[in-house]
């Protein structure tokens, strides 16, 4: 049985099915639904962009050094605040001199997945965090990138080095046990996002569902049972608070350990 299509995905599907089913045929590619080829997961990724795009572009035009408002001071303490967990706080200390040219990637893709993960607060909505592919190509990114700057850095040969570790004798089996070990970051990060985000979202809908209909339960019963709507609505409030929680610590989990390969790969010290 394939997944439930949400209200959402079928609206986005009206506006970007057909071109997204011209573009499969031109690749060679087989749509799984092609009534709705575009997936509930990549509609969420792309209302996610769409969002971005707009909201950024509002921001860019309210910044303000003298008088920065409030929105500007919340993006503001992402990149720096006085608990040093911002993402240039982050890379100052992790990367050191010269950190605030990953900025821009590590900060995005933080955003990013923080979004992602916020999104199945929105009624009718998911996390596409939730599902496997998109944290996934989220480490991927990382991957290719704290890889692709340490061959910048040190260049390919210094690189190559970092795998052999210290000891010549044993240097074969140092760069099987790097290689692993490079492939094993890729496959923690996927699945510690990915297992995290399905388990809070699973938990946030099924208490839902079950305070709803134990509400529904007890007004049927006796009209005094509307006074259970506490349950509905503190319950359900309590868990959303929980996956708001989740969701930051996950994003920031993702992000700090992003920051700590790409310190790695840059390193002087190996």
């Amino acid at each position: 049985m394939g997944e439930q299509v949400l209200s959402v995905t079928r609206w986005v599907n009206a506006l970007l099915g057909k071109p997204t089913l011209q573009l499969y045929r031109a690749l060679h590619i087989q749509a799984g639904n092609r009534a709705y080829p575009i997936s509930n997961f990549f509609a969420m990724e792309l209302i996610v962009f769409a969002f971005s795009i707009v909201f950024f572009l509002w921001l860019k035009r309210r910044l303000s050094v003298d008088r920065p408002g409030a929105t500007q001071q919340c993006m503001e303490m992402f990149l720096t605040n006085p608990m040093g967990m911002g993402v240039k706080d982050l890379l100052d200390d992790i990367v050191g001199h010269g950190g605030e040219r990953h900025l821009a990637l590590m900060g995005s893709i933080g955003m990013f997945i923080l979004l992602c993960n916020l999104l199945a607060l929105i009624p009718g909505f998911m996390s596409p965090t939730a599902e496997v592919t998109v944290p996934l190509a989220c480490s991927v990114v990382v991957f290719l990138y704290y890889n692709w700057r340490g061959i910048r850095h040190h260049g390919p040969l210094g690189y190559s080095k970092t795998l052999m570790g210290p000891v010549l004798a044993i240097s074969p089996l140092m760069v099987l046990i790097e290689t692993i070990s490079h492939f094993a970051r890729m496959l923690s990060l996927t699945v510690r996002l990915w297992a995290n985000m399905m388990v809070s979202e699973l938990i946030y809908m099924t208490f839902l569902a079950l305070t709803m209909g134990l509400f529904v339960f007890a007004v049927h019963l006796n009209p005094v049972g509307y006074v259970s709507g506490v349950f509905p609505v503190g319950i359900p409030l309590a868990l959303a608070l929980f996956h708001v929680f989740e969701a930051i610590l996950q994003a920031f989990i993702f992000t700090i350990l992003a920051i700590i390969y790409l310190g790695l790969a840059v390193s002087e010290e190996h």
